[in-house]
């Protein structure tokens, strides 16, 4: 299925990625008119965004796929806040050089999902139009539209409300910053539609009811579910969703592996929220996969395509050769940017290149240094007992490790029984 302006909603539909809408059919015949402006929300709350964030940013390219105007926002102002949504107790407040630091992160990871050189999409930070709003003008523009009975019926709020802790006057304010939000974009950006995460529909709503008492216009809204645990419990940056978009938080390899290990009966799910198959082709994968499940094909097929999105081509080929090489994989077929992925997750022996030559390394001393044995005697006895591997193939004691074995002039692959790996890395090219 391929999106445009009016099947959209048909679209979210069908990848499962509608929770609610402010009126359905008022917002269908909207998007028959032509494209909407929309916008999305991440608050610099860490210094990277994570997978439930990513929903949200694959929601927006789905949308500037289908011709319509998408903002993303990084919300420099509602992070120094804290939203209170779908969270027991108060967060810790930034200073404002880490929420510097942080927007700068999300937005170059914003970037990498959304099409920046589309005129038909930007990236704001609300504090821009918020740090020169003063308290008295905010009061009367915005506190005034708004009652305490609306506040306090929020779920979010009453759940906060209804703790040991409560909620602190600073979050019980998160909403109408939000709402401000959306009324600051719709008078400058033509916003009409908010979209979010179920947990966010509480403020969304507010934003619209801003606006249509301020402009006495009719705004929109549109919620996905949640990505919760096994539990339910909601993953977020600070509640158990630590699978970060940023590789140096969660390396590419990873990330991989995380999508890798879904549950058969999420894979489906999965496709429809974290890529931009289309629904036909995710149909076909599914039915593929369950004809022959041990092979995985759909966690594979999400694994290739989540990591391709966030991390690059390059980097998803070389998670997808890394992840084959310690399954099992032919060393041969791995290229150098997989074995540079290994190095930082298998225990790794670096060795100048100038001194590996033909027996210089003995195995019984990589062995130990690396960790796959915890000493000489034991890895003799682990050589005697056939458990040991070098570039996937059994070796005996005796075994001389030679340049020949390197791959790419620099690898050198050992393994001890069926799942213990090291990595031996020679600087440079020890071939030369």
């Amino acid at each position: 299925m391929t999106s445009t302006a009016t099947d959209i909603l048909g679209e979210l539909e069908a990848r499962g990625l509608i929770h609610a809408t402010t009126d359905r059919d008022v917002l269908a015949k909207r998007l028959a008119l032509g494209p909407i402006g929309l916008y999305h929300g991440c608050d610099p709350t860490a210094d990277s965004l994570h997978v439930g964030n990513l929903i949200g940013l694959l929601v927006l390219r789905r949308f500037q796929d289908a011709g319509h105007r998408v903002v993303a926002l990084a919300g420099g102002a509602t992070g120094m806040v804290g939203d209170p949504s779908g969270r027991s107790e108060e967060r810790n407040l930034l200073d404002e050089a880490t929420l510097d630091a942080n927007v700068q992160a999300i937005k170059a990871q914003i970037a990498r999902i959304i099409d920046l050189d589309d005129d038909r999409a930007s990236l704001v930070d609300n504090r821009d139009w918020t740090v020169d709003l003063s308290l008295l003008d905010f009061l009367r523009d915005v506190g005034k539209h708004v009652t305490i009975n609306q506040m306090v019926a929020r779920e979010s709020v009453k759940a906060r409300m209804a703790s040991e802790q409560g909620i602190s006057f600073t979050e019980f304010s998160y909403m109408l910053l939000q709402a401000h939000d959306y009324l600051w974009l719709y008078s400058h950006h033509d916003v009409e539609l908010q979209i979010g995460g179920s947990d966010q529909w509480g403020n969304i709503l507010s934003g619209i009811d801003l606006i249509r008492r301020v402009r006495g216009k009719a705004a929109h809204g549109l919620c996905w579910p949640l990505l919760t645990d096994p539990g339910g419990a909601k993953l977020g940056k600070s509640t158990g969703g630590r699978v970060w978009l940023d590789p140096e938080k969660t390396s590419p390899y990873a990330f991989y592996q995380h999508w890798i290990q879904t549950d058969d009966d999420e894979v489906h799910g999965y496709l429809g929220w974290f890529t931009l198959l289309p629904v036909e082709e995710i149909e076909a994968i599914v039915a593929e996969h369950r004809a022959a499940p041990e092979r995985r094909t759909a966690q594979r097929v999400l694994a290739r395509e989540v990591t391709r999105l966030v991390h690059g081509a390059a980097a998803a080929t070389a998670a997808e050769q890394a992840s084959a090489l310690l399954f099992g994989g032919s060393v041969t077929d791995v290229g150098p940017d997989a074995f540079e992925l290994l190095a930082r997750e298998v225990p790794t022996v670096e060795v100048p290149g100038d001194t590996v030559r033909d027996g210089a390394i003995e195995l019984f001393d990589l062995l130990v240094r690396s960790g796959l044995a915890s000493s000489r005697s034991d890895a003799r006895r682990n050589l005697e007992a056939g458990a040991v591997y070098v570039n996937g193939e059994r070796v005996v004691e005796g075994y001389e490790l030679r340049t020949s074995d390197l791959q790419h002039g620099r690898y050198l692959l050992v393994r001890k029984g069926k799942k213990s790996y090291a990595l031996l890395v020679a600087s440079g090219d020890a071939t030369r």
